[in-house]
């Protein structure tokens, strides 16, 4: 009987290329079929950042997002539209595992840290040895290139979705030590309207696409409301403790 094949989860780091761990070097090149997420028309930052390692041994498999943020016609719902999507990939992913073919899920900073590659995970772990290689998070490439220490001594982090509503995300800030607030684009406005109302907007820091080629550093206050990008975020540090 055939062994089924080993699904792999690597996270490839924030966007420079140099970031990408010897782990997830190693199994890439060992993996010879590697799956990617990617919006049409598109090559995907994920596969940008690995594209180079490859080999032309290995096989690609492409899993082209159905929509991304545009609005769909009624009676279809994203929700319904992308847990299909996630539905048909990780059957695709299935027929190679089943051939015994190891597949590496590739996804751009950490599989379990907002990683589409997760929703693969809780369709297929249990039925094929699964392995997860940690990522440097887009959080972090973040504070690095702000040179931002995120949290001192006993404080606490928060990491936030823009999406949330503005009173929850005001509640949820006005408790945090220190924060980083994800998934801005067309919520940025919001964002920082919040952040005013708190007294935060001067500590915040704002960062496009950080430690990718096209990385952007502007003062919060200068971010043009609507040209805020998906690959964007702010971070509050923590207050500064003299050690």
């Amino acid at each position: 009987m055939q062994r089924p094949g080993r699904l792999i989860g690597l996270g490839v780091g924030p966007g420079d290329p140099e970031l990408i761990t010897v782990k997830a070097l190693r199994l890439l090149r060992e993996s010879p079929v590697i799956a990617y997420f990617v919006a049409k028309g598109k090559k995907g930052n994920a596969f940008g950042i690995i594209e180079a390692h490859l080999q032309e041994a290995q096989a690609l498999l492409p899993l082209v997002y159905p929509v991304t943020t545009e609005a769909l016609p009624a009676p279809l719902s994203y929700e319904q539209v992308i847990s299909d999507f996630y539905d048909a990939a990780g059957e695709q992913l299935a027929a190679h595992l089943d051939a015994g073919r190891d597949v590496a899920v590739i996804c751009e900073g950490d599989p379990f840290f907002y990683g589409s590659y997760m929703y693969l995970h809780d369709r297929l772990a249990e039925r094929y040895e699964a392995e997860v290689v940690p990522g440097v998070c887009s959080m972090l490439g973040g504070a690095s290139v702000l040179g931002a220490p995120l949290v001192y001594r006993n404080q606490s982090l928060s990491v936030l979705s823009g999406v949330l509503p503005h009173e929850d995300l005001k509640r949820r800030l006005a408790d945090a030590d220190a924060a980083v607030i994800m998934k801005l684009g067309r919520n940025f406005p919001k964002v920082r309207q919040v952040l005013a109302e708190l007294g935060l907007a001067e500590r915040a820091l704002y960062v496009e696409r950080a430690t990718m080629a096209n990385q952007k550093i502007v003062p919060l206050d200068q971010v043009e409301p609507m040209s805020s990008p998906y690959f964007s975020l702010i971070i509050v540090p923590g207050e500064r403790w003299q050690g």
